[in-house]
């Protein structure tokens, strides 16, 4: 890599007058204590030009929910109460086919269990060798779930148990909408995968157990089974809106952004092979914080957590990122998920980062050696900026302290790739398909968690669920922020010409050569599945946080 002391003076000038301008055109902000710092920019239009949305992505944006409305051809009804599931499929008539199949399976618990793994929040599910206290769940509740002779001990032992727990959101405060209480639980579910599939055997829908706190289970009578996992389905919506979606790709996407803008001149080889992976990304965090978090956002209006209970949760959700977490590879060691059947998002999410990787450790490896690694005062500072603006500076967070090696920058600029376009891909795309059927994804709920068994109805199912009006705006949003737009970039398309060299065109090509096997692969695969995962096909992934 040429350093700074073996070029002509006058491009050493440029190359820090390009940093000094870059530094005062992005600078941090605080938006909230405890949560990843924002760019200083209130509005779009306080951005530079370079970072803004082009003339048509601008044009299509400029949303309203009644526009959604008028997309999806909803007819919203004069009463509040849902008064059947079958009222409300006859309100959307712009259905996708796997808007179908939800409607269609979403009672289901082989469908329950599958979304687990492939649905909007694959994130959570963690295998179970050893029950928590909090959640007794005993052999004699489940055996009937279980092969004959066997028990949960040894299913645990076997890697066939597995857990999704919800704490964080315990304790929080129920919103208001409408002038009427909502309510939150912290559920705790336990699963069991047999014949290829993961079914739910188990659900406690608080976090201290005792009386008031059943532990529900598949036997249990079809309306109590089907409302605890429907509040199970509410917990998914918080943690997947909130913790995987906004604040581990958007929020931390641009604190890779500014990081990115700020430390690296236009000529610096990491500023041409990450600035495609900043596109868009600022502008779309200022909307996001103006229209779906600001206190009178979506979320505040909306869902059940509300903006108080909203910040809570993001600032405990924030002290709990680690840098494994975001590295696909140890994230599903360290969740004991390498061997579980049917999980797409891994199979495919690891083959991209490993696409990924090859790509990055080619281009890193021309430009740097591990001297030149530790010697760049750039690429250190860029790190810094990273860890001290996304909160990520406790040790416990394993983000590395300073880079060493060629191998260790590899992998962090991996990750970074990964997140903001992959990562992204599978928290995003699929919010109308998989979350449109609110029953399957509903925003908010208007009835506190059942204390006990053999109390709930048909009718008080849909007296829980959320009103007609939130129902509408909930929908209205999910579809919004699934849609493509017309000037995307998908991965390892770059249509701006930052490098001129063959080594690097020669990577690029490679590189999209394999995300095309890829492609072909997934395809191939989809053609054999009743519900194809299509999320992290690489033609449906893009370069950036676009959206």
């Amino acid at each position: 890599m040429l350093k700074s002391k073996d070029m002509a003076p006058e491009l050493v000038a440029h190359r820090q007058e390009n940093l000094k301008r870059r530094r005062q055109d992005f600078n941090w902000r605080i938006h909230a204590p405890g949560l990843p710092h924002a760019v200083l920019a209130q509005s779009p239009d306080e951005l530079p030009p370079e970072v803004r949305f082009s003339f048509s992505k601008d044009k299509e944006f400029k949303f309203s929910s009644a526009a959604a409305f008028m997309k999806l051809k909803l007819q919203c009804p004069s009463y509040d109460t849902w008064t059947s599931f079958e009222d409300l499929s006859g309100m959307v008539s712009d259905k996708t086919k796997t808007f179908e199949y939800v409607e269609k399976n979403w009672k289901t618990d082989e469908f329950f269990g599958y979304q687990f793994l492939n649905g909007l929040n694959p994130m959570i599910i963690k295998r179970c060798s050893k029950l928590p206290e909090k959640f007794p769940v005993t052999t004699e509740m489940v055996k009937s779930f279980l092969p004959d002779m066997s028990s949960l001990e040894s299913e645990m032992k076997k890697g066939n148990i597995f857990l999704c727990d919800y704490e964080r959101l315990r304790d929080l405060e129920g919103n208001e909408i409408n002038k009427k209480k909502q309510y939150l639980a912290a559920p705790l579910c336990l699963l069991f995968s047999t014949q290829g599939k993961l079914m739910p055997i188990a659900i406690q829908l608080t976090q201290q157990p005792g009386p008031g706190n059943p532990i529900f289970l598949p036997s249990d009578s079809e309306t109590d089974w089907l409302l605890a996992k429907i509040f199970v389905r509410n917990a998914e919506f918080c943690e997947h809106e909130l913790n995987f979606h906004l604040l581990r790709t958007h929020l931390m996407g641009e604190v890779f952004t500014v990081a990115t803008m700020r430390n690296f001149p236009s000529c610096h080889p990491l500023f041409k092979l990450l600035i495609p992976h900043t596109r868009y990304n600022l502008q779309i965090n200022i909307m996001a914080r103006s229209r779906l978090i600001s206190e009178d956002g979506v979320f505040p209006q909306f869902t059940s957590t509300g903006h108080g209970s909203m910040m809570t949760f993001l600032k405990i959700a924030a002290s709990t990122l680690t840098y494994s977490s975001f590295c696909i590879p140890d994230d599903i060691k360290e969740r004991g998920l390498e061997k579980i059947p049917n999980y797409y998002y891994r199979d495919d999410g690891l083959k991209l980062w490993n696409i990924i990787l090859k790509f990055v450790s080619g281009f890193v490896s021309h430009y740097y050696s591990d001297q030149d690694v530790k010697e760049d005062k750039e690429l250190q500072a860029w790190l810094t900026e990273i860890k001290e603006n996304g909160q990520l500076e406790q040790s416990q967070a394993g983000f590395p302290k300073h880079f060493c090696t060629v191998k260790e920058l590899a992998k962090f600029v991996t990750m970074v790739i990964f997140t903001v376009s992959a990562q992204h891909a599978a928290v995003n795309s699929g919010q109308f398909d998989l979350g449109g059927w609110m029953p399957n994804f509903p925003s908010s709920l208007r009835c506190p968690p059942p204390r006990q068994k053999g109390e709930t109805t048909r009718q008080s199912i849909l007296e829980t669920l959320p009103d007609v009006s939130t129902t509408f705006n909930a929908m209205a949003a999910v579809y919004l922020l699934s849609q493509e737009g017309s000037d995307r970039y998908p991965l390892g398309h770059y249509p701006e010409v930052s490098f001129s060299e063959e080594v690097p065109l020669k990577l690029i090509t490679q590189f999209k050569n394999n995300l095309q096997d890829l492609e072909k692969k997934i395809d191939s695969r989809n053609e054999k599945l009743a519900l194809p995962y299509t999320y992290l096909n690489p033609r449906n992934v893009d370069n950036s946080v676009a959206i």
